[in-house]
């Protein structure tokens, strides 16, 4: 279900956040995450602890949560991280209502609001190695399979809400294909078939049972998850103190049906760009681009009369001076690609020499291109660049009549 409102004439309609449900896929290749720290197994368990046991017994809902000694070291780290785990709870009070919102709508369970802690440390910017972007580390192609759009003005896998609905999608045909929390959870983080493969060599359906036969990374995912739930609802017993929220509390929610600069809208609500920027994340140029076929939706601080003047003169008089073509994102993927994928014609590749005084942003517009991209393309660490170094530039059009080509 989702909700539009527009603005017309001199009326400023205000919305609460909300997405539309995405179609149902089959498989899913979610496969990194940056904030799990990988633990070697261990042979023997010496410090069981039937308190922390009972503490999780007491916040079970749909979603087991087993303690064991896989468990116990997860919540040794989390619990020692006390810094990091105050800032979840301060950032958990802006996102985990967008969360519940989402998972409340597919009927998944409320305890999945954790995962993002473990995924991106609830940070909407982050980008693992491979490419996974997010609050909810998406890949490329599972976003674009969960109906997440990624062109050249939006990533909407740093949306909060959109991502999150996804996310939620997600799940639902997880736990209808394996019938068990844990097991989706475990398919979250490494793929469909890697848990399926894993059931069959352990002949169950049992999390703990089949962990042996599953990816290292996916044996600590389930139990670092876990022990951030514990960590989160008892982080008084571990002199955890929760941080102030970064995020502004009173929001509302508008759309519009043209571009609008980030900026000159920051300007008019007397806030940082910043701050109206970490209220919406997924604009990559920080210019919002509605259209009367696909309105967009902006979050901001509620507004007070006296500031309606400005608002509405960004929102519909202000004309932006920019290239409003639309290209659409090529996949973003940073592991090696294996042989068996068909590789772009030459003629949708060319290059360019650097010249004295260009940036790799202006490089990007003339191309009409992203600067993560051209990062992508040539392995670039960081947007430094020198005179006469030639750098690959893909051709979104050519990319896009290839694609076409495949599809038909």
């Amino acid at each position: 279900m989702k909700i539009n409102v527009l603005f017309a004439s001199c009326i400023l309609a205000l919305s609460s956040f909300s997405a539309a449900a995405q179609q149902q896929r089959q498989s899913l290749q979610i496969i990194d995450t940056i904030a799990v720290p990988i633990l070697a197994e261990t042979p023997s368990f010496y410090n069981h602890n039937y308190i922390f046991k009972a503490r999780l017994d007491s916040i079970q809902k749909m979603v087991p949560l087993s303690y064991n000694e896989h468990v116990q070291k997860y919540i040794d780290i989390y619990s020692g991280r006390k810094d990091m785990m105050g800032k979840m709870i301060g950032l958990s009070e802006y996102y985990f209502p967008v969360f519940e919102k989402a998972l409340k709508y597919y009927n998944i369970p409320e305890e999945i609001k954790y995962l993002p802690i473990i995924e991106s440390s609830m940070n909407a910017h982050a980008v693992s190695r491979v490419g996974a972007t997010g609050l909810w580390q998406f890949m490329f192609a599972t976003a674009k399979d969960y109906g997440l759009n990624m062109d050249n003005f939006v990533d909407e896998r740093k949306d909060p809400t959109q991502a999150s609905y996804a996310a939620a999608a997600y799940f639902r045909d997880a736990y209808q294909e394996l019938g068990d929390w844990l097991l989706a959870i475990a398919a979250y983080n490494c793929g469909m078939g890697n848990v399926k493969r894993a059931i069959i060599k352990a002949d169950s359906h049992d999390f703990w049972e089949i962990r042996p036969y599953l990816p290292l990374e996916t044996r600590n995912y389930v139990p670092a998850f876990i022990a951030a739930i514990y960590v989160m609802k008892c982080s008084n017993q571990h002199q955890i103190k929760a941080q102030a929220s970064p995020f502004i509390k009173n929001t509302d929610t508008i759309h519009v049906s043209r571009f609008v600069s980030l900026q000159q809208l920051s300007t008019a609500l007397s806030i940082e760009e910043d701050e109206l920027y970490s209220l919406n994340p997924a604009y990559k140029k920080k210019i919002v681009n509605g259209t009367e076929l696909e309105p967009k939706r902006i979050i901001i601080p509620k507004v007070s009369m006296t500031q309606f003047a400005e608002i509405y003169e960004v929102l519909n008089n202000t004309e932006l001076n920019i290239n409003q073509n639309v290209f659409l994102a090529s996949n973003d993927d940073r592991r090696k690609a294996k042989k068996k994928i068909v590789v772009k014609p030459a003629t949708a590749v060319s290059y360019h020499k650097v010249t004295p005084g260009q940036t790799l942003s202006a490089i990007a517009d003339k191309y009409h291109v992203e600067v993560q991209d051209l990062k992508v393309w040539n392995g670039l660490k960081s947007s430094s660049i020198v005179p006469g170094q030639k750098l690959k530039i893909h051709n979104p059009e050519a990319g896009k009549r290839k694609q076409v080509a495949i599809k038909g």
